[in-house]
């Protein structure tokens, strides 16, 4: 079984779509200048409507623990995506005990998997590099660097992921779960045919 985080949910419409289909995850961001930035107030409302099953997963780039404190009551897993070391997951797991901390790596090379393989995270989330943005640029990350250089953590593959590629990501590079985002959007909104075309696609695998 491949697990499914639906990323960048920031509206009530986007809530109602993964409620009708749910996917095992699903991810707010929770750092600003992002567009996709869901504010505290917005993220208790959206995150309260949520389907109880559907884990809850705070994105954070670089935040200071104060930054991620007015989310982590209602998170199931703090999800870092900037340059954060050892030292920050650890004080990070010390303050919010109750999350899982999972540490996401913009692949370019095996140095870019061993180095965030190091850090004692629960999951990875192995993405592509843009030297645009941290994510959700929907470019397709490196699978072959990554079938090669298999980390010891389970992770999650990111970076382009469609109802198109998602089978065939699964099947080439068999990662404990998957991570979409911007090929689930139309107009720069969660689209809910492609969100069920990606819950279909990922629960068709064994």
């Amino acid at each position: 079984m491949t697990y499914l985080k639906i990323c960048g949910i920031r509206r009530m419409e986007d809530v109602a779509f993964l409620n009708e289909t749910p996917p095992a995850f699903a991810g707010f961001i929770c750092s600003r200048p992002f567009w996709r930035y869901v504010p505290p107030e917005t993220f208790r409302a959206l995150v309260l409507a949520l389907r109880g099953e559907i884990g809850r997963v705070g994105v954070f780039v670089d935040p200071a623990l104060e930054d991620i404190a007015p989310y982590a009551p209602y998170l199931d897993v703090i999800q870092l995506h900037g340059d954060e070391d050892a030292a920050f997951l650890t004080a990070v797991r010390a303050t919010f005990p109750d999350c899982q901390i999972w540490k996401a790596a913009r692949v370019q090379t095996a140095a870019d998997i061993a180095r965030a393989d190091a850090l004692g995270a629960d999951k990875l989330v192995l993405d592509s590099f843009s030297a645009k943005s941290v994510g959700g640029t929907g470019e397709v990350a490196p699978w072959d660097i990554i079938v090669q250089n298999r980390p010891r953590t389970p992770f999650l593959l990111a970076g382009g992921i469609s109802p198109e590629n998602v089978r065939q990501a699964i099947r080439e590079v068999a990662p404990w779960g998957v991570d979409a985002s911007s090929s689930l959007e139309t107009d720069r909104c969660k689209d809910g045919a492609k969100i069920s075309a990606m819950v279909e696609a990922v629960r068709s695998l064994p």
